[in-house]
């Protein structure tokens, strides 16, 4: 069966004013027209390989020029308009690629490079989505500890930051790590800190624990700095409130505030963490 979004090897069967006729052998029925521009120096037997698409009368048709994408894969394709009914990508063909609005995780601008995958709708037309989750591959060549860069596509209160390293293996960046200031369509450095049963990675965007905490007490002595060096809850708040607080995880947190003790920096009281810095001590007199 011909099916548009793929490339196809088929034999020409049929030579007419306005191009050839292609089919899978010399007897099927089914059959798709390659426009005579494309078709020149060609002859009945000959064997093309052709990508299928819908042309704008929604006919299905041949063309010899490669596509950026085929079905079911990805690719990062530009914004050429966008209209009333999406945006139109150019995806090296004559006709541009629909990305509708309901397939789309960010607003486009044209001009804007946009990590999309492409399916077939309801109408078996060829569409963009950028809810590339599905189409994404699990079998990444990177093992624990590799230095990986990806975009971010989506951006979940709940999970993270889901990245598509190298734009086309499934990570993510939970949302523990700290995905504060993350949005889609950001490129972002990463190191994987797991590989899941699945092939799904698990990435970072801070260093190893022991040479992040150094940055992680530095940043949380500025923001008990802003709350003029006293702040209001101690290493044992909720998550929520030092993920809201510091971008932090709670370990994270934990273990700046630990650095910072061991220092004589800070000292924790029973509601609170005070710096103990003169700057601070001028201020509470």
């Amino acid at each position: 069966m011909l099916q548009a979004g793929e490339i196809r090897e088929l034999m020409i069967v049929k030579v007419t004013g306005f191009g050839v006729y292609l089919a899978e052998e010399a007897k099927s029925e089914e059959k798709v027209l390659l426009p005579k521009k494309e078709s020149e120096g060609t002859k009945t037997g000959d064997v093309l390989q052709v990508f299928l698409y819908r042309d704008s009368s929604d006919r299905l048709i041949a063309t010899r020029r490669a596509p950026m994408l085929t079905l079911g894969k990805t690719a990062v394709l530009k914004v050429k308009d966008v209209t009333k009914i999406g945006a139109f990508l150019d995806w090296g063909l004559e006709k541009d690629l629909l990305l509708p609005f309901h397939e789309q995780t960010r607003k486009v601008y044209p001009g804007d490079e946009c990590l999309v995958a492409l399916y077939l709708d309801k109408s078996s037309r060829l569409c963009a989505t950028m809810h590339v989750y599905p189409y994404l591959l699990k079998n990444s060549p990177y093992r624990l500890n590799d230095e990986v860069s990806g975009r971010v596509y989506e951006v979940s209160g709940n999970f993270g930051a889901f990245v598509a390293v190298d734009d086309q293996y499934s990570a993510l960046i939970p949302r523990r790590e700290g995905t504060t200031g993350i949005k889609a369509g950001d490129r972002v450095r990463a190191r994987v800190t797991g590989v899941k049963e699945d092939g799904k990675l698990d990435l970072s965007i801070r260093d190893k624990a022991y040479l992040q905490m150094k940055d992680d007490a530095e940043m949380v002595m500025q923001v008990i700095g802003e709350f003029d060096g006293v702040l209001p809850f101690t290493d044992k708040a909720s998550p929520e409130v030092i993920m809201r607080e510091f971008g932090l995880s709670k370990a994270a947190f934990k273990r700046a505030v630990g650095r910072l003790l061991k220092q004589g920096r800070v000292e924790i009281a029973e509601t609170c963490i005070r710096s103990c810095g003169k700057e601070a001590g001028a201020k509470e007199q």
